[in-house]
Order: structure tokens, then C-alpha cells, then sequence
């Protein structure tokens, strides 16, 4: 009989894909440490986003501490996933574990942190994250610039006016830039793909500019 474990190892997606959706189907805690696992290793993001569906099918008072566990892992996909699937399970108990990720090395972690820590954050403490998130405006490429001024939009209006109000008289243009794309993003929510449009045109414009110049 063949086992989850044979299934997960196969090289074809839609066969772990299949296999994951059947664990997650009839949920047992024998299943975790498999799931939580593959987690770290999955190359498919479909197959990653039902391991995280699987988990959540089972208790997350056995699940959670489990996938804290990952966050200290070294590599970055496990502790990415697993900051997504705490985001998922909403226990804001974690928030301290998450946001200390925002800190992380690796960029592709902390744009995950940003938007766990956004869903997990205490009423308390909001205005606080929206200080440590405005600390990187102005800063990446355009996917993290973006992802950002998402992580800033929802923290709400109120919240993120103040370091927005902040940004825009700062010395460097990139920052003031980003946080007035923010700013239209805060108010227009499907402002997104445009925005992400503009900034590639300004980039290439950019770039040729200084071809023209070198």
C-alpha cells in the first residue's frame, strides 16, 4: 500500500497535490510532521498552498507549536510557509514569534512576515508595526515596494497616517515616492496592479535615462 510518504516524494505535482488534498480530507495528527516537512521543501505553490489548507484541518493547539518550531529553521521556504500558515490559523498569541521575522535575512521572508504580522497584530500594538514597516519605504524592487504599501493598507487609515504623513517629507525621493503610492493604495485598493505598472515605466525610463547620460 502506498503511503503519504511515497506520494509526497513523487516528482509530479499533481500527484503530492492529490495526496496532500486527501490527507487534508480526512485529517489525522499522525499526518503533521510529514506535512509541516513538506512544507520546507515543496517547489509547487499550488502543493504548498494545500499543505497549509491540510494543516489547518487539523487542531491548532497540536499544529501550532509544531510550526513555530520552523521558524528557526535555515531555510528560508520553511520559515516563509510556516509564517503563512500561522497568518491562516489567526492565533494572535504567536505575534511576538512573527514579527520578530521582520528582522529576518532573507527578503523573500520578510515580505511574509509583513503581511502574517498584519493579520496577527495586537489593537495595541499597531501603531507600533506601522512605524517598524515604515523604517523600509523606499527601499527594494518594485514586488517589495508593493507588497509593503499592502502591509501598510492594512493596518488601516488611522494607523499608518502618521509615518505616511512622516514619510512624505523625507529627504529621500525614493521614500517619499513609495509612501505616496502607498498613500494611494490606502484608498483605492485596486490601486495595486497600477501602481506596480507605473514603477516598472519609471524604472525603464529611469534606466534609459542613464544609458543616454553613461
Amino acid at each position: 500500500m502506498t503511503t503519504l510518504t511515497s506520494y509526497l516524494a513523487d516528482p509530479r505535482p499533481a500527484v503530492r497535490l492529490r495526496a496532500v488534498m486527501a490527507a487534508g480530507t480526512e485529517p489525522s495528527t499522525d499526518d503533521l510532521e510529514l506535512l509541516v516537512e513538506q512544507c520546507a521543501l515543496e517547489p509547487d505553490l499550488q502543493v504548498r498552498e494545500m499543505l497549509t489548507w491540510a494543516l489547518l484541518r487539523l487542531p491548532a493547539e497540536v499544529v501550532v507549536p509544531r510550526v513555530l518550531r520552523e521558524l528557526d529553521r535555515p531555510e528560508p521556504q520553511a520559515r516563509s510557509q510556516a509564517l503563512h500558515t500561522l497568518s491562516k490559523i489567526r492565533d494572535g498569541s504567536v505575534y511576538p514569534q512573527v514579527v520578530a521575522r521582520l528582522e529576518d535575512l532573507d527578503p523573500g521572508v520578510v515580505r511574509t512576515a509583513w503581511r502574517a504580522a498584519v493579520v496577527l497584530v495586537p489593537e495595541a500594538s499597531r501603531a507600533e508595526l506601522a512605524r517598524a514597516l515604515a523604517v523600509q519605504l523606499g527601499q527594494g524592487d518594485r514586488e517589495t515596494r508593493l507588497a509593503l504599501s499592502r502591509a501598510l493598507a492594512g493596518l488601516g487609515a488611522e494607523v499608518v497616517a502618521p509615518v505616511l504623513d512622516a514619510a512624505a517629507g523625507h529627504r529621500n525621493a525614493d521614500v517619499r515616492e513609495h509612501a505616496a503610492d502607498t498613500e494611494r493604495l490606502l484608498h483605492d485598493p485596486d490601486a495595486g496592479s497600477a501602481l506596480a505598472l507605473e514603477r516598472a515605466r519609471r524604472e525603464v525610463a529611469l534606466g534609459r535615462t542613464r544609458s543616454a547620460k553613461g
